[in-house]
């Protein structure tokens, strides 16, 4: 498969997704999904996403949650995920063709600025994949016209990192064997680039979209997938943004850290695995008729 080209608003998100990120997230793919799944599914049921529809997954990553759209249209609907990580997008056709389901197609392009036929889908859903847009406003126009009139969108997006324990946490706890990160802008790409609600709705608005609600989801996660304490310490300092902050440590910084984001956590042990809270917003809304 051919590597989509670093180019573009988003080319600096494009190298990164696909040199170094992309690996990473194919390998623990199916911690991810467990974490993540249950808020991808919240999203679903928010924005109705019914039998017989056109849904188009923005940020598709390895295709778990395209396949569980695809379980909720059915035979007679069609889901298409779009991602800009080609070796995310190898695991999901895998994913895809392991699982017999034939309903789902992958492209391998830029939301904001690949050429949708307009009004082509019926619901414009993601799970974590809206945030990294360097021009977030242009990438909701672009996707609003991808959208038939009438049409609905609905995604989910952090919160900010001191509402979210997860990621918080731990990499408070790596501060003593590092330098502290600097703070990066508030609307920056990112995942925290949604932090602010009135923002998102801003930006929304801005490119059309009305009948938005914005909803505080405030659940436990099964932080690294329900494993054991250690387990759940090492996922942690390989994702997010200590992950970011550790992707050129040395082995033992790293063995550091991993040992005293395990101290931090453990309270937060139980026998399904570590169960920490997060805070995200589940956003919805519709492309006017």
């Amino acid at each position: 498969m051919t590597t989509l080209e670093p180019a573009g608003p988003n080319a600096e998100q494009i190298q990164y997704w696909n040199e170094l990120a992309g690996q990473k997230w194919v390998a623990l793919q199916p911690l991810l999904d467990t974490q993540l799944s249950p808020l991808g599914q919240r999203v679903m049921e928010r924005a109705g996403v019914a039998s017989g529809e056109r849904v188009l997954d923005v940020g598709c990553g390895c295709g778990n949650s395209t396949l569980d759209l695809a379980r909720r249209v059915g035979p007679a609907g069609t889901v298409t995920g779009i991602d800009i990580s080609t070796v995310m997008l190898e695991r999901a056709r895998q994913a895809a063709r392991e699982a017999g389901v034939t309903q789902v197609r992958f492209e391998n392009a830029d939301a904001q600025t690949h050429c949708f036929s307009p009004g082509s889908f019926d619901v414009l859903f993601s799970r974590f994949g809206v945030m990294f847009f360097i021009d977030p406003a242009a990438a909701f126009a672009n996707l609003r016209d991808a959208l038939r009139p009438g049409g609905r969108v609905g995604f989910v997006c952090w919160q900010g990192l001191q509402r979210n324990p997860w990621m918080h946490v731990p990499l408070r706890a790596a501060l003593p064997h590092i330098p502290p990160p600097p703070l990066p802008a508030p609307d920056a790409p990112g995942p925290f680039a949604f932090a602010d609600a009135d923002r998102v709705r801003d930006i929304l608005s801005g490119a059309g979209f009305t009948a938005l609600n914005i909803e505080a989801l405030n659940e436990p996660l099964s932080v690294g997938g329900g494993q054991n304490l250690d387990e759940t310490a090492n996922f942690l300092v390989h994702i997010g943004p200590l992950g970011r902050l550790l992707r050129d440590a040395e082995d033992d910084v790293r063995a550091r850290v991993a040992e005293s984001v395990r101290d931090a956590i453990a309270p937060f042990a139980t026998p399904q695995g570590v169960r920490m809270p997060s805070a995200a917003w589940l956003v919805t809304g519709q492309r006017p008729c």
